[in-house]
């Protein structure tokens, strides 16, 4: 181990980590800063943070910073191109589904659910467990598309046959997205549908499987036609082949004052990744890289038009459906599968993070975008504070933007 980290040091001082690969878009323009690079050096040469990827994004500007490893123990430097695990990012990819049939007037979030999947008709509620008891209530509320997709369902964060520690349980196991589904239709839940909120991975899995019955396709492959394939996002994907995990980010747990540790796998995403034991989850299962990702989050800053000219949502859909939450008011701000502002405005932002630190929002009304990846399996983060900082150090600069072609496809 103590080689290791020696090589890990002298490979630092070597590279200096300002790596900084930019997004080979003609219409952007790399801002010329090192903000994050130099809030996060420290951090890196130090080995807390194996490595990073920052992409910060100002109407037509944009600084990015790619330092330090995707692997320790090899060298290997992280890129743009990375494989990693976003977790429950994914979650904004299932709403974004949903809001395209909602457009299309193919459903409505306040559709029953048992419309698509009868088994929902009747819900019944735990309401005590004492000892060798449980008391249940049939639900009186219906529950709708709209409760899934902003965890107001009551489900719990995961059905049984996820458990993680189990082989083959965890995000992308245990079950296919239909099975999923009728699994969480036959187990109690925790409230009345549409009166709480509870983070649940299951609701968005069963808000899928309605996707998948009104579009007459697996969600994922209605995902991949829909919204990978038009916004180039060809990277993405719920089976990586052995090439891309053989690039992929490394997960470490982080440990106060010390280099971090190499962890082989979390109990919630189970290798080998590939396998007959992986199922598409909605909920949290999606891998991607830091250039796919920046698509998807363009799009939603673009108000549904891809950095590529291709339009895959009106923007009313982005602004009415994804921008702003559709949670009943005190229930804090969260849309269809993003975090999103109770009322929209000029300074509020929208997006997602994922359990292993990855995150991106966006501001469509100041065309403003921050993304950021690492793999961390927990422990402390002491750069939050640096990295804060130096992002809005970021976003308070002036930059000349009269030479940009910043293509959004937004009306005026």
């Amino acid at each position: 181990m103590k080689k290791v980290l020696l090589i890990f040091a002298a490979a630092a001082l070597a590279l200096g980590f300002r790596a900084a690969e930019p997004f080979e878009r003609e219409h952007v323009k790399e801002s010329g800063t090192t903000y994050v690079h130099d809030a996060l050096e420290p951090y890196v040469k130090s080995g807390e943070l194996p490595g990073a990827i920052s992409i910060l994004y100002k109407d037509g500007v944009q600084e990015t910073c790619c330092i330090g490893f995707a692997d320790v123990a090899t060298g290997r430097p992280i890129t743009l191109d990375s494989p990693f695990m976003q977790c429950s990012q994914t979650k904004g990819f299932c709403g974004v589904t949903v809001a395209k049939l909602v457009e299309e007037g193919k459903l409505s979030l306040d559709d029953p659910v048992s419309k698509y999947l009868p088994e929902f008709k009747e819900l019944w509620i735990l309401t005590e467990q004492t000892g060798d008891t449980k008391t249940l209530k049939k639900a009186k509320n219906e529950l709708t598309i709209r409760m899934c997709l902003n965890h107001t369902g009551g489900f719990p964060f995961e059905i049984c046959a996820k458990r993680p520690d189990i082989r083959g349980g965890g995000w992308s196991g245990g079950a296919p997205l239909r099975q999923t589904a009728t699994i969480a239709a036959a187990s109690p839940i925790m409230f009345e549908p549409g009166t709480k909120e509870m983070y649940s991975n299951t609701g968005i899995d069963i808000a899928a499987a309605v996707v998948a019955e009104v579009t007459g396709m697996k969600w994922e492959d209605y995902l991949k036609k829909e919204i990978l394939d038009p916004l180039g996002m060809t990277s993405s994907t719920f089976v990586p082949t052995d090439e891309q995990l053989s690039r992929k980010i490394e997960l470490y747990q982080y440990v106060e004052g010390k280099p971090a540790v190499y962890v082989s796998e979390n109990g919630n995403q189970q290798r080998p990744y590939n396998d007959s034991h992986v199922f598409a989850s909605a909920g949290a299962g999606l891998w991607t890289t830091a250039r796919d990702q920046l698509k998807f989050y363009k799009m939603l800053m673009n108000l549904g038009m891809g950095d590529n000219g291709v339009r895959v949502l009106k923007e009313e859909t982005v602004k009415n459906l994804l921008a702003v939450s559709s949670r009943p008011k005190g229930m804090g701000g969260y849309s269809l599968g993003l975090a999103a502002p109770e009322v929209d405005g000029e300074n509020e932002w929208f997006g997602h993070g994922g359990a292993w630190g990855t995150h991106c929002i966006v501001n469509w009304h100041k065309r403003q975008l921050k993304l950021w990846v690492i793999q961390s399996n927990g422990g402390p983060q002491p750069w939050g504070t640096a990295l804060a900082k130096a992002q809005q150090d970021f976003l308070d600069s002036e930059f000349a933007t009269k030479d940009i072609d910043a293509y959004t496809g937004r009306l005026k």
